[in-house]
């Protein structure tokens, strides 16, 4: 990578990485704490107040990478994060929960992941972008597992109120992260015609991309409403679940780095791609068998976590990368806003789809639709082509 490459790379993944390390923090303790709240009695309620975050970002992801494209991915991000900020502060000064629904809705309004992930694209080449993406992939995992270690101890401090708090002090960060670090963009950004969004949803190639977000997005998800349980099953107190999650992640991201870059640079991402779907396949063959038995391995457990992470940052990495370097430049925002739909989409579906699953069928019936979703997924991806790079000098 180049200085640009590399600052713009580490810039904008600690703007993913403020960002998501608040809404990691409060995940964890979400439910528990807003039940505390008036109305809080009603589980179905507090659904809402955990999903709208998603929906609300779903439905804005594509307007936002739209208005990158015509007006500037900066302009975008500092608009989107301070959207975000006054959602966090809505929430932390609820008094209820409507009001803690309402700033979790303003929140997700904040839609600026396709914005961040074009910026990106804009100001790396294709020889180096995977590497780029996954550096903000590895900055999210991260969060998340430094999230499962502190959310419940400053919970226990600053409570559901703090946490909001802290997550709309990170977003101003961001924004000064934006200002003074983010490189400055790209002219042909703002001298090139913009347009092509109906040719970005009739892209083949892009809608294999987006089948794939969403099925990998719905399934992650998906899982975190079993694997818990299945932790506990296995005699792990729900308060050291991370002594689990932490080593899987750290341990993923060194597999990823050892294989994802070397074997993309030979020319071999499309059978990377490839094996890292039908890894998560069989990871949740894995967790199916798990789930029959009455008191699971934790070491498999542990060691089918650590599957999972390994083809869950591949793709995470990856599929970004390919989405930029496959849509055209003058749309590149309006394309990994489709992109980032789907993905937000994915996450929203995957809640409220594992909750019913679980609830009808058991953990059995959920990772075997799991499975079949990553089949389906896997058949759809089998014609893809990896495109060929530029400017890898």
């Amino acid at each position: 990578m180049t200085a640009t490459e590399r600052r713009a790379s580490a810039s904008l993944a600690s703007i993913f990485a403020l960002r998501m390390l608040g809404l990691f923090l409060v995940l964890p303790v979400f439910a528990l704490e807003a039940a505390k709240y008036p109305g809080g009695g009603d589980p179905a309620r507090i659904g809402l107040a955990m999903g709208i975050y998603g929906l609300s970002q779903g439905l804005l992801q594509i307007p936002f990478g739209i208005a990158s494209d015509h007006w500037g991915r900066k302009r975008v991000m500092i608009a989107g994060l301070l959207m975000f900020a006054l959602g966090s502060f809505i929430a932390s000064a609820a008094a209820d929960l409507n009001w803690l629904i309402a700033g979790r809705a303003i929140q997700g309004a904040g839609a600026i992941s396709a914005a961040v992930t074009a910026m990106l694209a804009d100001c790396t080449r294709d020889a180096v972008r995977t590497k780029a993406m996954a550096l903000v992939g590895a900055s999210i995992g991260l969060m998340f597992a430094v999230s499962l270690v502190l959310s419940p101890l400053l919970a226990s401090r600053i409570g559901l109120h703090g946490l909001f708090a802290l997550t709309g002090s990170l977003a101003l960060a961001g924004i000064v992260s934006v200002i003074w670090w983010v490189p400055a963009e790209p002219v042909m950004h703002v001298v090139r015609p913009r347009g092509g969004f109906l040719a970005v949803l009739k892209n083949p190639a892009l809608l294999r991309l987006n089948l794939g977000v969403f099925v990998l997005h719905a399934v992650q998800l998906s899982m975190w409403v079993a694997v818990p349980g299945m932790l506990v099953l296995a005699g792990l107190n729900k308060s050291l679940h991370w002594e689990i999650y932490l080593p899987a992640v750290l341990a993923s991201f060194v597999v990823m780095g050892t294989t994802l870059f070397p074997l993309e640079k030979r020319g071999y991402l499309r059978a990377v791609f490839l094996g890292a779907i039908g890894l998560l396949l069989l990871v949740q063959l894995g967790f199916w068998a798990l789930s029959l038995t009455t008191a699971p391995s934790l070491l498999m457990l542990g060691l089918v976590l650590f599957l999972f992470f390994c083809g869950f940052n591949v793709l995470e990495a990856s599929q970004p990368s390919l989405a930029s370097r496959i849509a055209p430049d003058h749309s590149r925002g309006a394309a990994l806003g489709v992109y980032n739909t789907l993905q937000s989409l994915g996450f929203f579906a995957g809640g409220a789809a594992g909750g019913w699953l679980v609830k009808q069928y058991g953990a059995p019936g959920l990772f075997t639709v799991s499975g079949g979703l990553m089949l389906v997924w896997l058949l759809f991806a089998w014609a893809m082509q990896a495109p060929a790079k530029h400017g890898s000098d």
